[in-house]
């Protein structure tokens, strides 16, 4: 018997869920090289306008565990017309924005409603597309999970260089524009469900929205603010703690909790849902470590360092036509060990960063980085679906999306805190080395100060010194960090549920 094909229609549906998916995580970064302009122009301090990034990231977190509910309540269509026109209208009030205020009221309203488009189009695949054709939607929305956000950074700032950051955001506009028109196409229309208001999970709802929202505040605020000496820090953790208290009381209580969450404690959808937290920790750690170094070490602009980001994009790029062949011949926790692996030997390869690195030291790490990813991602997505029910695909999807968001909040919050701790105490160390007896260190300072600037000089240069050694030492800890999170859960990868046809014919 003939292998059931999708129409016109259904690939439509994937398009737009695709095409949806890769704008909202494109928006995650491409304001990241625009933000000192930013900044300038809306009147915004650097703290201030780093809430440019947060107020997207936060929101889009919340919303994402959030779309099963909203779809069955709304009916899939009417939901993603409803995000995608909304997303438009948030980002042309973020492109006229004149003020701090106004810009961060677009950024939330444009992660609330990206934050819908992310999940659904994994939805979309697994329940429009038979399972022969599957890999074939997978590898498209997987590949705009890896270059979403390493292009973000490159658009923005070539955007943001030649014309103006506004069109960072109007760039949105003639996107969404043809979205909404594969949206009409692509799906029928549904019914609202306003009955799903009556028997909703209200605990699950208000939990999510609390504990999630204010677990990423933390996360992201926590370094800035010293952690727990801050009191803000201590009611943003009490409000974690109790949001998470609502999310268990309504999935007790409730018969139809807002979110499945007993997906997460089979093994293997357990297993997908870890690997894709660290992966996020890996990914978003991974494009923080690289711009920041290399502006510190190496004086490179933001686009200049998100051309070298951009580098670990490239085997996505190339191996992206043969992933639906790959999938059907390749075992998916070999697929994701042997990617789980390169990923972890791309951090070995940088654990031996200098003063002199620059952008060409770091192209062969990035590249087998983006070789790992995209055998790590593309198979676990994949995993992800064939782990569950065809009805559970909308929950297993908001997981699996949260997972890697939330582990790249957790990623840049590790990162940020470590490197501070990291070089105040390889400073601390590299000062207890030297020796004021040593003849080479009083031939040194004999030398400096023979200098214009004197005896303060000399110290300022030797401190500077100290200081350039001890951030670089900081950096590849943290790449040595990262690499040690990937080698301790990499065997998960093997208790992934393989794709066989019994599986596929078990999901249609």
């Amino acid at each position: 018997m003939a292998a059931e094909r999708a129409g016109l229609r259904d690939w439509l549906a994937v398009a737009a869920g695709t095409i949806g998916s890769f704008m909202a995580l494109l928006d995650i970064s491409i304001v990241n090289a625009a933000l000192p302009t930013i900044q300038g122009e809306i009147g915004a301090s650097g703290t201030e306008g780093t809430w440019v990034a947060t107020s997207y990231l936060v929101a889009e977190i919340v919303m994402i565990p959030l779309s099963p509910f909203l779809v069955r309540l709304f009916g899939l269509r009417n939901f993603l017309l409803g995000a995608a026109i909304s997303f438009t209208g948030f980002s042309v009030v973020c492109g006229i924005s004149t003020t701090l205020p106004m810009m961060i009221a677009g950024r939330v309203g444009q992660g609330f409603t990206g934050g819908a488009l992310i999940p659904t189009a994994m939805t979309i695949i697994a329940t429009r597309l038979p399972p022969s054709q599957q890999p074939i939607g997978t590898a498209a929305f997987g590949g705009t999970a890896i270059l979403g956000p390493v292009l973000g950074p490159i658009i923005g700032g070539w955007l943001t260089d030649n014309y103006s950051w506004h069109y960072a955001f109007f760039l949105n506009v003639p996107v969404c524009a043809g979205l909404v028109l594969l949206l009409l196409f692509g799906l029928k229309h549904e019914k609202l469900r306003l009955d799903q208001l009556r028997h909703a999970d209200w605990f699950g709802i208000a939990g999510l929205a609390i504990g999630l929202g204010a677990l990423t505040v933390m996360l992201e605020e926590g370094q800035r603010e010293m952690w727990f000496e801050s009191a803000m820090i201590v009611k943003l953790a009490i409000a974690t703690v109790f949001g998470f208290a609502l999310i268990t009381i309504g999935q007790v209580r409730s018969a139809h909790p807002v979110l499945k969450l007993s997906l997460i404690f089979s093994r293997s959808f357990g297993s997908v849902f870890v690997l894709s937290l660290v992966i996020g920790v890996v990914l978003y750690g991974v494009t923080f470590l690289i711009p920041q170094f290399l502006s510190s070490m190496a004086d490179y602009s933001a686009l200049q360092s998100g051309k070298v980001v951009f580098v670990s994009g490239i085997p996505a790029l190339m191996l992206m036509p043969f992933l639906p062949l790959a999938f059907k011949y390749l075992d998916v926790r070999l697929a994701v060990f042997v990617g789980m692996t390169l990923i972890g030997v791309s951090c070995a390869m940088d654990w031996h960063l200098t003063a002199q690195s620059a952008g060409g030291d770091l192209r062969d790490s990035q590249l087998v980085r983006g070789f790992g990813q995209i055998f790590a991602m593309m198979f676990l997505n994949q995993a992800a679906i064939s782990a569950v029910a065809p009805e559970d695909a909308g929950d297993a999807s908001a997981l699996f999306n949260a997972g890697r968001n939330l582990g790249g909040s957790i990623g840049l919050a590790l990162m940020a805190t470590l490197q501070d701790r990291q070089t105040f105490l390889h400073f601390n160390r590299l000062g207890e080395t030297v020796s004021a007896n040593a003849a080479t260190t009083q031939e040194w300072f004999a030398k400096a100060m023979s200098m214009p600037s004197g005896e303060a000089g000399a110290y300022r240069q030797l401190a500077g010194q100290l200081l350039e050694q001890a951030t670089v030492m900081a950096y590849n800890d943290l790449f040595f960090a990262l690499g040690v999170a990937i080698a301790v859960t990499t065997p998960l990868a093997l208790f992934l549920r393989p794709i066989s046809s019994d599986t596929q014919m078990a999901m249609h």
